[in-house]
């Protein structure tokens, strides 16, 4: 009987404690990430830009907005929220009070599929097959039927009431103590929501330092950002692989970036011309997914300094 059903037993024993530690432990051991990015003009001072992402926040989260709450210690200088803060339709409020804090900060957001849709029970399978075909979100793939509306609308009043800036496919500039950024953003590319064309061009020039805003990383998206000269984008949406190997690192994206830049700083080339690509891994989990492995979740403080 030992040697016969042993080893499977042990498998099963070894798997559910797996479970366990990323649902009960990591997916709930929040990190600040921090990340210095030389990409300002000689001379102007440094900019420390707070970035937040895939919040998914569900109902009763207590301990992820005490964290979110927490990060008003940092004393940003800005703040941009890149997207997927709701995983239930009635979890706006909660989002508003854990981001309060914040929005006593100049700031800025763009919206992700999961603000404007809710999420819905997925074979995690599938994020392989469309890796290796190609898809993903709406890109290739037939239009959703049936789907769940999020309240978008009070996310975005409630963000627009506390003077955040509303990035939709269009540009906005935030003045810093004197400085001015300039911000351009994108609506969701993983729902062909992203319309570059409003926004093309590059940097005005009027502002002293320009950036770019997206919620998916989609490659087309950081080829035009970065052709037309943005030294800096950022973006979420990839969860950092959510379940990685770990020393290998993730197995899929959710987009057709590569799975070396899933998260973190990185570079990104178009036309001759190299920009910075900040990818953060976020700091919740779809509602029906509600795991992590060796990718806890996170919030980056990137400090910008002049360029060498």
């Amino acid at each position: 009987m030992r040697a016969r059903y042993g080893v499977p037993l042990g498998i099963a024993a070894f798997g559910a404690a797996g479970v366990l530690y990323a649902a009960g432990f990591e997916a709930r051991s929040f990190r600040l990430r921090r990340v210095t990015v030389p990409v300002l003009p000689p001379g102007m001072r440094p900019l420390r830009v707070l970035q937040v992402s895939d919040i998914h926040m569900v109902c009763g989260q207590r301990k992820k907005r005490r964290w979110l709450q927490s990060l008003a210690g940092l004393r940003p200088d800005f703040v941009l929220n890149t997207g997927d803060n709701l995983s239930d339709p009635e979890g706006v409020p909660e989002v508003l009070d854990a981001l309060g804090p914040l929005m006593e900060f100049p700031g800025a957001y763009v919206f992700g599929s999961n603000d404007y849709y809710g999420p819905r029970p997925r074979n995690p399978a599938r994020y392989l097959l469309e890796r290796t075909s190609g898809r993903h979100g709406l890109n290739g793939n037939p239009p959703v039927v049936g789907a769940i509306h999020n309240p978008w609308e009070e996310l975005r009043d409630g963000f627009d009431g506390a003077g955040w800036l509303n990035l939709t496919n269009t540009r906005g500039v935030l003045k810093i103590e004197g400085a001015s950024v300039e911000l351009t953003g994108l609506d969701d590319p993983h729902i062909k929501r992203d319309r570059y064309p409003q926004v093309a061009g590059g940097p005005s020039g009027t502002a002293d330092f320009s950036m770019g805003v997206v919620h998916a990383p989609y490659l087309r998206v950081l080829d035009s950002f970065t052709a037309d000269g943005y030294p800096l984008v950022l973006a979420g949406h990839t969860h950092g692989g959510q379940l990685c190997i770990p020393f290998y690192g993730a197995l899929v994206t959710n987009c057709d970036l590569d799975a070396d830049r899933v998260k973190g700083l990185s570079t990104h080339t178009a036309e001759g011309r190299t920009s910075y690509l900040h990818v953060s891994a976020g700091c919740g989990t779809n509602r029906y997914t509600p795991v992590r492995f060796a990718c806890p979740p996170e919030a980056t403080l990137l400090t910008l300094v002049g360029r060498e």
